[in-house]
């Protein structure tokens, strides 16, 4: 599948894709409190897409490993203003959140084209909300486990079978459910519950993953704490290298969008390998 279908766009994945981050919450584990102003979020953007961002993922609540609980209205205090605002942007605009009642509204703004669930549509309703808006499309995320516990020694048996198939099963549960194959994406969900072994692994195979999951991939590394783990670099901001690292690496194993703070390095080094 090389078009998916995004909301109000059509987008061509023959080519690998950024995805550009924008965390509009206090407590993201590397920007957080940067952006959660309504004009510093909105200048970020504009500046993700001039560097080459394809579409822009927002983020009301952080799903960092023990997380503090934000509810369902403050998340939408958080987004609702930000997505109504950039819906002339141009680009793609993702909401990254997991329930159903934020989705519901988002979807009432008419800005919002890609629903990105770290839940996979597990949440009541979403499902079936989902599945109601036509051509919005849907990225299916696996994790083990919820944010405040996913890192308590998570155990697989074959994290790339295990993986592949909750997400390949997802995905057939949308399909069943009405929502056409070109709007899904699936994301391995690096760092939700899995060690560096599991991280390193499930990269190494994203082929067998994209294959079990019968979608393209969305993938998210950066400047996550398997970085720091590998590099020994304790500041997620001064991963940039290791960021870049792991994009190219994705994008050479399949991945059709790589989801990422630094958008313009992304892109340069995404630039130089298509060339090549």
């Amino acid at each position: 599948m090389t078009t998916l279908l995004c909301g109000r766009y059509r987008l061509d994945l023959s080519r690998p894709l950024v995805m550009g981050i924008l965390n509009v919450t206090p407590d993201s584990f590397s920007d957080g409190g940067r952006y959660d102003r309504l004009e510093t979020a909105l200048r970020h953007a504009e500046q993700m897409v001039a560097d080459g961002a394809a579409l822009i993922d927002i983020g009301g609540e952080s799903t960092r490993p023990n997380a503090p609980y934000v509810s369902p209205d403050e998340e939408l205090e958080r987004v609702l203003p930000v997505l109504e605002k950039l819906a002339g942007l141009g680009v793609p605009l993702s909401l990254d959140t997991r329930r159903a009642s934020v989705m519901r509204a988002a979807l009432a703004t008419g800005a919002l084209d890609l629903i990105n669930d770290v839940s996979a549509l597990e949440d009541d309703g979403a499902l079936e909300l989902a599945a109601a808006s036509a051509n919005v499309a849907v990225c299916l995320m696996h994790k083990q486990g919820n944010p405040d516990t996913m890192q308590d020694k998570p155990d697989y048996d074959d994290v790339v079978a295990e993986v592949g198939n909750y997400l390949g099963r997802r995905v057939r549960l949308c399909i069943d459910a009405g929502i056409a194959v070109e709007r899904l994406l699936a994301d391995p969900g690096f760092g939700f519950g899995k060690t560096l072994e599991h991280n390193l692994a499930l990269l190494r195979e994203l082929p067998e993953l994209e294959h079990r999951a019968g979608v393209p991939l969305l993938v998210g590394m950066s400047r996550k704490s398997m970085l720091g783990a590998i590099t020994g670099e304790a500041v997620p901001v001064e991963r940039l290298g290791a960021s870049v690292a792991v994009a190219l690496e994705s994008a050479r194993r399949g991945a059709k969008i790589i989801r990422v703070h630094d958008v313009k390095a992304t892109r340069q080094a995404l630039q130089v390998l298509a060339a090549l």
